[in-house]
């Protein structure tokens, strides 16, 4: 496999990394939403130790794609989770989109795609 090619794969294997850990935090958001019947039930529930499992996961695969992507490229990769988590949000957990949100998200989404179309990901 070619260093383009590496890339690439591991560009989007970074990015189903944020979308896991997006997952996680919709979890978490949904776990908080919940009355418990003591303190311990709240921070020890399925939820939250699916949750930051999955927060655990998603962190060694980040750091494992470092291998192949460049360290400038991976927080405007990491930025996606913000709109994986609004639109996980929105369908999830019925939470609207603002105006606000929609021209964050689309603020995000063309940074994401000048950084991507500038060759700064060696495609």
């Amino acid at each position: 496999m070619s260093k383009e090619q590496a890339t690439l794969v591991f560009s989007c294997v970074f990015i189903a990394s944020v979308l896991i850990s997006s997952i996680s935090q919709i979890l978490l958001k949904k776990s908080a939403n919940k009355t418990y019947e003591s303190t311990i039930k709240e921070y020890l529930n399925p939820l939250v130790i699916t949750a930051y499992g999955m927060f655990f996961c998603s962190m060694l695969i980040t750091m494992y794609c470092y291998k192949f992507v460049d360290v400038s490229a991976g927080p405007i990769l990491e930025s996606a989770g913000y709109v994986f988590v609004a639109v996980l949000g929105f369908i999830l957990l019925k939470e609207k989109f603002t105006a606000k949100k929609i021209a964050g998200m689309a603020v995000l989404i063309a940074g994401i795609a000048l950084f991507s179309l500038g060759g700064y990901l060696s495609f």
